[in-house]
């Protein structure tokens, strides 16, 4: 992950005062522009943030922003981590360490749904904040039952992650690919399976039927 988020000094968005002390004092605080920031790309999508744009949503001059801010990775590390604060309260484990990580990926699918830039953001978000530390904190909580390294855990989460924005990627999309009035003449394995007759709804969703294989071919040797 990128570490834009430092300033000069090489300290993180987290570790500075939430205002420079040169300047008049802003109109508007660091609350505010992240909130202004989130709107703009829950409105937009994250190409619609930019500090101008922040500024201008809230009558400000672009100028007062680097007062509280260093660059747009810093703008992005707040908007992620203040979606990610979203996540509490987290949902107490019910059954084993798999249905605990299934209920903490089925609330970050709804988060991520609600906020669909939210997945690329987190790409440039750099130092992680406080919220998505006890996100963290919270998984491995979940998996502390589970005989295996930490680096694996750490992938599983990782894994996890990934998985969700999938499916909230494809939640957005326009629908699924269709095959209405196309010759599948040339492609005989599709013709065949489009010949057969549907099968029965599966047991599970395939959210649940993806996590679930997906956390026990990581973290363990004999599937259950």
């Amino acid at each position: 992950m990128s570490g834009a988020s430092t300033d000069s000094g090489g300290r993180s968005i987290w570790s500075r005062p939430e205002r420079g002390t040169r300047g008049p004092i802003p109109t508007h605080g660091r609350d505010a522009m992240v909130a202004a920031a989130i709107e703009l790309a829950d409105k937009g999508g994250l190409g619609a943030v930019s500090m101008r744009a922040v500024a201008g949503a809230l009558g400000m001059a672009a100028g007062s922003l680097y007062r509280h801010l260093s660059s747009r990775d810093d703008l992005l590390a707040l908007m992620v981590d203040r979606c990610v604060g979203e996540l509490r309260p987290y949902p107490e484990g019910a059954g084993d360490w798999r249905d605990a990580m299934l209920l903490l990926a089925r609330r970050q699918l709804e988060l991520y749904r609600r906020h669909p830039w939210l997945a690329a953001a987190i790409t440039h978000a750099g130092t992680p904040g406080p919220n998505t530390l006890a996100w963290f904190d919270t998984c491995l909580r979940a998996l502390e039952p589970v005989h295996a390294p930490v680096t694996a855990k750490f992938e599983a989460i990782a894994m996890v992650t990934g998985v969700v924005s999938l499916f909230a990627r494809a939640a957005a999309a326009s629908g699924p690919v269709s095959f209405d009035h196309v010759d599948l003449a040339a492609y005989p394995h599709l013709a065949a399976a489009f010949a057969e007759p549907p099968s029965a709804a599966p047991r599970q969703d395939l959210f649940e039927r993806t996590l679930r294989g997906l956390l026990t071919g990581l973290l363990t040797t004999e599937p259950d």
